[in-house]
């Protein structure tokens, strides 16, 4: 399975369409499932940036949703987090997508000429490109601190 990597700048055209990543269109459809969207949009919930989710990656994370009480609270309020502010898109011939206004807010977008894909493995970040500066350098200042876990068998490989 492909990873999104890497950050990458782009414009706003006139249009207020902006290109994904090559690279990330590449994993994007490699990843994707026929007659479903090539990418999903939310809102970070943690984070000031927009996340962009392949649609089967999306599908795996909303699963467990499936195991609550339908007509629970708990049901309710995650399935509204999860789905109601989620956008399927599919970029254009030329790997374009226009981004709902409430999300270019969310990101600190509206006012920006340019944006950040920033890559973090099964998903990809859309961020205003200071921020995304901001956010890259205080991860790595964080991570160092950070062990990954190793697997069941008792051992890193």
């Amino acid at each position: 399975m492909g990873v999104f990597l890497g950050t990458h700048e782009n414009r706003f055209d006139a249009k207020g369409r902006i290109s994904v990543p090559a690279g990330f269109r590449t994993v994007l459809k490699a990843l994707q499932t026929e007659g479903d969207a090539l990418v999903i949009l939310r809102p970070s919930h943690t984070l000031p940036c927009v996340e962009a989710w392949p649609s089967a990656v999306f599908a795996h994370l909303t699963q467990p949703l499936d195991r609550l009480d339908m007509f629970s609270d708990e049901h309710d309020d995650l399935a509204a987090a999860l789905y109601a502010d989620a956008y399927p898109i599919d970029p254009d011939r030329e790997g374009r997508i226009i981004l709902p206004d409430f999300l270019r807010e969310h990101a600190g977008l509206t006012d920006s000429a340019t944006a950040a894909f920033m890559g973090v493995g099964r998903t990809f970040q859309i961020w205003e490109p200071k921020a995304a500066e901001q956010r890259r350098a205080e991860a790595r200042l964080r991570s160092r601190r950070i062990s990954l876990p190793t697997s069941q068998s008792g051992g890193a490989q």
